[in-house]
């Protein structure tokens, strides 16, 4: 009972507690709030679905940035296709261009009639032979051994004085110069047509030439056009001579390339060595200024020396000795009392390395040759590998061959036409280049005695065809198939062949000259070779061209 009681006393105590009554009335803005509420989660919402419009647009740019890209991409790669379709189109476009000037060129030499303009008149290869009066065998062979052969003798005395000359004037030389400070001269070798026997024409004239190196401790350090150096069109053959010491590397260092400055050394090389006073360098021969070798500096030495030298000896010799040209260093006469003379060359020259090629100070030139631009270019001779050449094939040739016979027949008719017409841009070396390409060229059989007839003419129809494609190529440079037992350089097997008719393409003036002066010899030849044959008649003589006396 009593728990009863307590139980209802408590729930009548809780009822009053919580009746509304007891609480206050700001509990009555409840609903007021919940729409304050609601209207922050609306803006809220708005706020929300404008910052996803935003990065939708973004997204949208970025795509269509992404898309833009990927078109220039594709724009720049067809691009490099077509370029290189283009670059392919334009490569085959030149090789068949090549193919069609190679074929052009092999092909002219069988269409020589279908030339026009100003080489109308150019003969056709072998055709030019046609009408003319070719002496036949008997001919050559009696106006050889009467004009011609009978001046070997003569040649083999000459020479045989002149080197002993030679020799005693060199001595002399040496005797008269400082040994510390001028230049080394060695002995002199023979070259040239004298030397190889072929020479026709007189007066006879020697060609020496004389090495020369550098007093110690310097030495010459030779650069070729073919060394890969540049150098023009026109100054291919030549080559430059650096005077250095012999103990500068001169590829190791660049303390003489580059400005090292004030504050720093090169511990390679000392002030003393990199510094050479200009006079001192003019004394060693060197163009001003510089460290190479100046030709034309060499060429008042050596004329210097020689007066000197002579000077030294005259008085045991009755005879005097002078310079016969003033602008070859060493071009000498001898004039006897009696009158009669003796001239000879003597040159100095600069040997390539440890070979036989030699840079010569003053080479004797043609109309067709150009003067060079410095006289620091040096030409290169390549004489005495000619003349040994010559002398190694002569070994494999048939009895009394008639490889000489030929060049020295068209040396004669070659110096008698223009005698008559006047200089042309032909040389005797452009004609003793045609012998040594066809000595190698030709089995050894065919070079027999009684083959001088088809020789001679197989030598002027090689050049008359070289003549007309302005084309004669230097005979050892560019040739791989030089003997290996002449110790020929390799750099110049592997060099561009040298074309000794390039003058002819820039020079026309010349080039028709010479042209004219080569079928007029061939139209006279007969007449030539007879005026000097006692058995034939003079009346036949009368075949000169008017025009030609």
């Amino acid at each position: 009972m009593p728990v009863g009681i307590f139980r209802v006393c408590l729930l009548v105590i809780t009822a009053i507690v919580n009746h509304p009554l007891f609480f206050p009335k700001e509990n009555g803005t409840v609903p007021e709030n919940t729409e304050e509420i609601i209207q922050k989660m609306k803006e809220r919402e708005e706020s929300l679905r404008m910052e996803q419009l935003r990065l939708e647009q973004e997204i949208a740019d970025q795509e269509a940035t992404q898309k833009a890209l990927e078109k220039a991409a594709l724009v720049v790669e067809e691009t490099k296709e077509e370029k290189v379709r283009w670059d392919m189109w334009t490569a085959l476009s030149m090789v068949i261009f090549l193919l069609i000037e190679l074929w052009r060129q092999d092909f002219q030499e069988g269409n020589w009639q279908d030339i026009g303009g100003e080489e109308d008149d150019m003969a056709v290869l072998g055709k030019a032979f046609k009408g003319v009066a070719f002496p036949n065998k008997a001919v050559l062979a009696s106006f050889y051994e009467k004009r011609i052969l009978g001046t070997t003798g003569d040649m083999a005395r000459m020479r045989e004085m002149v080197e002993g000359f030679a020799d005693d004037l060199l001595e002399a030389l040496r005797s008269v110069c400082n040994r510390d400070a001028d230049m080394e001269v060695e002995d002199c070798m023979g070259v040239g047509s004298m030397y190889e026997n072929w020479r026709v024409r007189k007066p006879f004239v020697c060609d020496l030439i004389v090495p020369f190196a550098p007093p110690e401790p310097y030495c010459f350090r030779c650069q070729t056009w073919c060394s890969g150096d540049s150098f023009p069109p026109d100054e291919q053959g030549y080559g430059t001579i650096k005077v250095c010491r012999a103990d500068e590397d001169v590829t190791g260092c660049i303390c003489d390339k580059t400005k090292l400055g004030e504050d720093m050394l090169c511990l390679l090389h000392s002030q003393v060595n990199t510094t050479r006073p200009s006079s001192e360098m003019e004394d060693l021969l060197c163009f001003k200024n510089t460290q190479y070798l100046d030709a034309d500096q060499v060429m008042k030495w050596f004329q210097i020396a020689i007066t000197r030298a002579w000077n030294r000896i005259s008085h045991k010799y009755e005879f005097d000795l002078s310079f016969s040209l003033l602008d070859s260093p060493g071009a000498l006469k001898i004039k006897f009392r009696s009158g009669k003379s003796v001239a000879f060359n003597l040159t100095p020259v600069v040997q390539y390395e440890n070979s036989d090629v030699y840079f010569i100070s003053h080479f004797p030139r043609s109309s067709l040759a150009a003067d060079v631009s410095s006289s620091t270019h040096w030409f290169l001779t390549f004489a005495v590998y000619e003349r040994r050449f010559i002398h190694l094939v002569s070994k494999t040739l048939p009895a009394n061959a008639c490889h000489v016979s030929c060049l020295q027949i068209l040396s004669f008719l070659h110096g008698k036409q223009c005698s008559l017409t006047g200089p042309s841009g032909l040389t005797n070396y452009h004609l003793k280049t045609v012998m040594l390409h066809l000595l190698q060229a030709r089995p050894s059989q065919d070079w027999a005695p009684e083959k001088l007839e088809a020789r001679l003419q197989d030598m002027l129809k090689f050049l008359e065809k070289c003549l007309h494609e302005k084309k004669l190529y230097h005979f050892f440079i560019g040739n791989g198939t030089v003997p290996a037992e002449l110790g020929f350089p390799i750099i110049f097997q592997r060099a561009e062949p040298l074309n000794l008719f390039r003058p002819f393409v820039l020079r026309r003036d010349v080039y028709r000259k010479t042209v004219d002066t080569f079928h007029e010899m061939l139209r006279n030849m007969s007449a030539l070779i007879n005026e000097y044959t006692v058995h034939i008649p003079l009346a036949h003589t009368n075949g000169i061209r008017k025009e030609s006396l």
